[in-house]
């Protein structure tokens, strides 16, 4: 993808400013992590059973790990030490929570880590079609994340997306050996099928109805999925969230209840009160009457 800079009404091409080294890659990425990925630095060259992890993070939202890996070259191979690595958080999952709370202010239990979303990043500034085509898994938890640095500071970072028909890793028949056997048993795709999974038609017709208009909102708004909840996320920060239950879906609006401006006093103050998400309105629906409504609560945030 060529980027452009506007100069007098005339298109400029960015010249790509290379990393030489990968520790460039890695200090530029661990200044930003928050910002590129919204994930919690915990530590740098963090080493476990003679294995150095470039930096251990983690992801508040989803309650668990992640490893992030840099490599300026292309010629390796994700697939393996992806793996690896994954096998390696979930076999010594006490040393990862010590880790963490020694860094921390806060602590953590094994309780309270969702191992199922376990992830490794890889960070490059390109990938091979077949580093991109290994990791087409839906359930794999690796992901593959390009930067790029231009002449004059100008930093790209862009998450590649899996296509919509990735398949399970459990369809395949390497499953059957040790590591990526056990990372299928223990790692799960939340999606929408997830949470749709049990509910009635008219359920999800309904999440269709008010997904597709919150997301036509703004070109900006994306779903971020998780086991409890489908996320509409802005510049990494979710702004609706969404619990689809059998004869409703709950909506909690990530704002305080004080700042909300609700003539028809639909929204139900939770503050203070344990429910998904950040924020302070809560909301329920079963049929789209108040469709439009909630539309005009949702753009509120917009305008954050």
């Amino acid at each position: 993808m060529q980027l452009y800079q506007t100069q007098a009404e005339t298109l400029t091409a960015l010249t790509e400013d290379p990393f030489r080294l990968e520790k460039e890659i890695q200090t530029l990425f661990e200044s930003n992590l928050y910002s590129f990925t919204g994930l919690e630095f915990v530590k740098s060259e963090f080493t476990i059973k003679n294995n150095r992890i470039d930096t251990l993070a983690f992801d508040s939202e989803s309650q668990a790990f992640v490893i992030i890996e840099y490599k300026r070259e292309r010629n390796y191979s994700v697939i393996d030490q992806g793996v690896s690595y994954l096998n390696l958080m979930l076999e010594y999952k006490a040393d990862f929570i010590v880790e963490y709370n020694e860094s921390q202010s806060q602590h953590l239990k094994r309780q309270d880590v969702d191992w199922s979303q376990t992830r490794i990043i890889f960070v490059s500034p390109s990938f091979t079609d077949f580093q991109k085509q290994s990791t087409n898994f839906k359930d794999l938890g690796i992901e593959l994340w390009e930067i790029k640095r231009y002449q004059g500071g100008i930093v790209s970072v862009n998450p590649l997306q899996k296509t919509k028909s990735a398949p399970s890793i459990k369809q395949v028949q390497i499953v059957e050996s040790g590591d990526i056997k056990k990372i299928a048993k223990e790692i799960q795709q939340y999606d929408e099928d997830y949470h749709l999974a049990d509910k009635t038609d008219d359920i999800k017709e309904l999440y269709e109805q008010f997904r597709n208009s919150i997301l036509n909102l703004s070109p900006d708004l994306e779903l971020n999925i998780k086991k409890v909840y489908i996320a509409f996320q802005k510049n990494k920060r979710n702004l609706v969230y969404f619990s689809i239950q059998k004869n409703q879906i709950k909506i909690w609006l990530n704002v305080k209840f004080t700042d909300i401006d609700d003539p028809k006093n639909l929204v139900k103050n939770v503050t203070g009160i344990d429910h998904y998400g950040s924020g302070d309105c809560e909301l329920k629906v079963c049929d789209t009457e108040d469709l439009e409504y909630i539309l005009s609560l949702v753009k509120q945030l917009l305008k954050e």
